[in-house]
């Protein structure tokens, strides 16, 4: 196994060209969530050129690349959808340029995160180029939609592709360290009914903004005293968005409405999170909701989900990632660092909902998602590439 370790990083430093190009073409077709249909056709181009077994588009416009036939099922996922570019004028190069220089691929994208995607395609080259032959089925997913809902391509995948992994490998931006996990999310409205009157005589009615902006200042509160996990870190809960209406400007406002971003720690579900909201609103004229997502894709289907988003975390003990850092060892001689994202993947749905194991490997540094000078070292998508196939025939013996 040995001699295969090294050949592993040897083929990755010498497609490393390769590696870097092909994300260049994936950033230079912009790919907002529901639009992804272009990026989609080329990714999956690449993957036929890399030689895999087999490279399809399913009802919801995943990109579902096999390589391989076995028992055991290891899935690669890396969402194809990118969030806007923002003001130009924060970007000192062009973010659909995909230019590659100075040892970085530019351009929106790059860290989230089709570097993953682009990485996973010279890995399942690499493991065609060795005949790969053991019993594992590897499924390698370039998934849509994530930037506006993360997880609902892996509901649709589990539900109505029928593909249950064994192991699944997140290729969001982890800094080429193997994440366990991270804090779960969800979106709720809290909505106030009031009275309106004429603003001359506004004892005559109830100002749902008063009823608001009290609640608002208890949230502010309950922030500082959620639940704490060693690992993850505390809950919290903001709010990013306040509306109201009413009948005219010369009027009591009848109608206001807060936005809640609520991340979630280990231990805090849906209910719990509801249950301390309605509490501040108790005595209030008030609703508690959490939002769905139902959406049209790019392939004409409307499919959706609740936004509600569970946490989870691995145990550092797990097969999973032990795996994980038994390939690292292999391939690069020395030790990886575990940690946690801070932000939410679609691991909320492979393990949050359907408790499939799950780990996070991937190029480029968090800090930059979503930011304008997303760029994305070359390095890293090697050390990625080359994991990924250590990964498959570690978890193979």
């Amino acid at each position: 196994m040995e001699n295969i370790f090294s050949q592993i990083r040897e083929l990755s430093e010498k497609y490393s060209n390769y590696t870097a190009e092909n994300l260049s073409k994936l950033v230079k077709i912009k790919s907002l969530s529901t639009q992804e249909k272009d990026v989609q056709l080329e990714l999956k181009r690449q993957m036929e050129e890399a030689g895999f077994d087999e490279v399809k588009i399913d009802g919801l416009g995943n990109v579902i690349g096999r390589i391989g036939n076995g028992k055991k099922i290891l899935a690669f996922d890396g969402h194809m959808d990118t969030v806007d570019l923002g003001q130009l004028e924060n970007w000192s190069f062009d973010p659909l340029g995909g230019e590659i220089k100075d040892g970085f691929v530019h351009g929106r994208g790059t860290v989230d995160q089709e570097g993953g995607p682009a990485a996973f395609v010279t890995a399942g080259r690499i493991l065609k180029e060795l005949a790969f032959d053991r019993d594992l089925t590897i499924y390698f997913v370039g998934s849509v939609m994530e930037e506006d809902c993360d997880g609902l391509c892996w509901k649709y995948i589990v539900e109505e592709d029928k593909i249950v992994p064994d192991f699944v490998i997140s290729t969001e931006p982890t800094n080429l360290n193997i994440y366990r996990g991270h804090r779960g999310r969800m979106e709720i409205h809290v909505h106030f009914y009031g009275i309106s009157s004429h603003g001359s005589a506004p004892e005559r009615g109830k100002n749902a903004i008063y009823m608001a902006s009290r609640a608002a200042l208890e949230i502010e509160k309950l922030n500082e005293r959620l639940a704490y996990d060693e690992f993850l870190g505390r809950g919290s809960v903001t709010i990013s968005e306040i509306i109201s209406g009413s009948p005219s400007l010369c009027a009591v406002a009848d109608y206001a409405r807060i936005h809640l971003d609520r991340r979630l720690t280990w231990g805090e579900t849906k209910e719990s999170a509801i249950k301390e909201i309605e509490e501040v609103v108790k005595g209030m004229n008030a609703k508690v909701e959490v939002l769905d997502y139902n959406e049209t894709a790019y392939t004409g289907l409307q499919y959706g989900m609740e936004k509600y988003y569970p946490t989870w975390k691995m145990e550092e003990s797990h097969e999973v990632v032990q795996t994980g850092v038994n390939a690292y060892k292999n391939v690069f001689g020395s030790a990886p660092k575990v940690d946690k994202w801070t932000f939410s993947t679609n691991g909320i749905m492979t393990c949050g909902t359907y408790k499939i194991p799950t780990i996070g490997f991937g190029p480029g540094n968090e800090v930059l998602a979503h930011a304008p000078n997303e760029k994305v070292p070359v390095n890293d998508l090697v050390v990625a590439a080359a994991f990924y196939a250590a990964y498959a025939y570690e978890l193979a013996e």
